[in-house]
């Protein structure tokens, strides 16, 4: 199932094809738009010419700023977030031998296949990934990446309930992200008066 979260077809298409360049771009999703985060990894490998989480581990941190400078801008935390985004990337090469997608379908020591709550338990160790990211990234496996690992709805909390309209994890087209934007609007409002 192709991705439609940026409104840009070369965007959603680095991210349905390229399992870090999705973690990346969920990394990216705070305090700006929710499509303006998850077209930061297009942005990143165009200005870069490549983006794997060995290329960007290894960048010279000062020239991975400007990359993420460069208008328009990556995030409006540039310092920051391009911090988060090689600190991200030396854990995938590290820990998972560069493959981001390893996270969500490498076997544990016992040789089973990882279940919600373990996956769920391995993006909360990845810098930059709280809680509430790394369930909204599970239900985004599930919903819209063909995860089957057992749980993985459970795990992610409200995020993984069918038919709902809470996150990325629920944006297939403009309706749908006109949904999740009201959703949004609506759980911050009533924040509010609490």
């Amino acid at each position: 199932m192709d991705l439609h979260l940026t409104g840009d077809a070369a965007a959603d298409r680095l991210l349905t094809d390229n399992p870090f360049a999705l973690l990346v771009g969920m990394l990216l999703d705070q305090q700006i738009p929710m499509e303006v985060a998850f077209s930061g990894p297009a942005k990143l490998r165009d200005r870069l010419g490549e983006l794997t989480p060995e290329s960007i581990a290894n960048h010279d941190p000062e020239k991975f700023l400007e990359a993420f400078r460069m208008t328009p801008a990556v995030h409006r935390f540039p310092g920051s977030m391009a911090a988060r985004v090689q600190s991200l990337a030396a854990a995938v090469q590290d820990e998972w031998g560069g493959d981001a997608a390893a996270i969500w379908t490498s076997a544990g020591a016992d040789g089973t296949a990882p279940d919600g709550a373990e996956i769920l338990r391995r993006l909360q160790a990845l810098p930059g990934f709280g809680e509430q990211k790394a369930r909204i990234f599970l239900a985004l496996l599930g919903k819209q990446r063909g995860l089957t690992a057992p749980g993985w709805r459970e795990a992610s909390g409200h995020y993984g309930e069918e038919g709902s309209h809470r996150s990325i994890a629920d944006i297939t087209d403009a309706e749908s992200l006109r949904l999740v934007r009201e959703a949004k609007k609506a759980m911050k409002a009533a924040a509010k008066k609490k």
